[in-house]
């Protein structure tokens, strides 16, 4: 999504993770973390991705920023239901303004929301041939509700912050953990367990399939991997009826909720796939993340960090 807001300069800005169970913020330049910190959000202020409580979110963020004296420029990411991805193939255009008209047409058909009432942006990530010989590109296209938005950005530059541009967390979590020996072969599957459960799917670098889920990995009982591992496969299923889609090789948990003790191998049982807990910064060097933090709190804003550098 990558949503430009202002200034693209990426000196001193920070990727900032609004869970809704925590903040997370991240700086990363050159490979290395130089600062990360997480404080608790209290109830109630973002829920299952979403700003509920404007007010109570800009008067936490004004003072964890003061405390822990982050840059104001910061990257913002979001994953909730009002946000729909889908992938579309069009012939090649060259001319970017006829390219973003032709994505625009094709996706009033495609989302089922009012294209006057969303944020659209597109990304090309690939390029194929027709049986007949004529170049295809591969495009995903992101609709996000903008009243949803705006009042994010909103709640955050009533802090005092300014927001540089707006990323599906999604992007940030495959942009993280997305290495450059990943095979173009086959697809690998992120499910991050945090205030959202958000799944991704991606060749390479390439995100092409995003969702959130409904399974809460902090549920009671004992019916918690039974139903993520469905809600996987189904994820799964429909990413493979999509056409030139590459099958799935591995299951990546990330998020607070990969450290569950036991999550990995029950999942590991229930779908055909072998499941395995990434590293939560993905290789990335840890010189700013002190013993205090939590690891797996920081995936998606390291990837929100990153984005700003690219």
């Amino acid at each position: 999504m990558a949503r430009s807001l202002g200034n693209k300069t990426s000196r001193g800005s920070v990727g900032l993770d609004l869970d809704g169970g925590f903040i997370s913020a991240v700086q990363a330049a050159d490979g290395q973390i130089s600062g990360a910190v997480s404080r608790e959000l209290p109830a109630d202020v973002v829920r299952d991705g979403e700003v509920v409580d404007a007010e109570a979110l800009t008067t936490v963020l004004r003072e964890f920023f003061r405390v822990h004296e982050l840059p104001k420029r910061v990257r913002l990411g979001v994953a909730n239901q009002q946000i729909v991805v889908r992938q579309l193939e069009l012939p090649r255009i060259e001319d970017q303004a006829d390219l973003t008209a032709a994505v625009r047409f094709q996706a009033a058909e495609a989302i089922a929301m009012p294209l006057d009432e969303a944020v659209l942006d597109h990304q090309v990530i690939g390029e194929t041939v027709s049986p007949e010989g004529t170049a295809r590109l591969q495009v995903v296209v992101v609709a996000a509700r903008e009243a949803m938005i705006a009042r994010l950005v909103e709640s955050v530059r009533d802090a005092g912050l300014r927001p540089e541009g707006v990323d599906l967390n999604a992007f940030a979590l495959v942009r993280a953990l997305a290495g450059p020996e990943d095979s173009d072969e086959t697809a690998r599957v992120f499910c991050h367990l945090g205030g959202v459960t958000n799944l991704a799917i991606a060749v390479g670098s390439a995100c092409y399939f995003t969702r959130p889920l409904s399974t809460g990995w902090d549920d009671e009982g004992d019916s918690t991997a039974p139903q993520l591992a469905e809600e996987i496969r189904l994820s799964i299923d429909y990413y493979m009826a999509q056409p030139g889609a590459r099958p799935a090789g591995e299951v990546l948990l990330s998020g607070p909720g990969a450290a569950r003790p036991g999550l990995a191998d029950e999942l590991n049982q229930l779908i055909y796939l072998p499941v395995s807990v990434a590293d939560p910064l993905g290789g990335l060097q840890q010189g700013g993340l002190s013993p205090e933090e939590d690891p797996f709190r920081h995936t998606v804003a390291m990837g929100l960090a990153l984005g700003a550098t690219a």
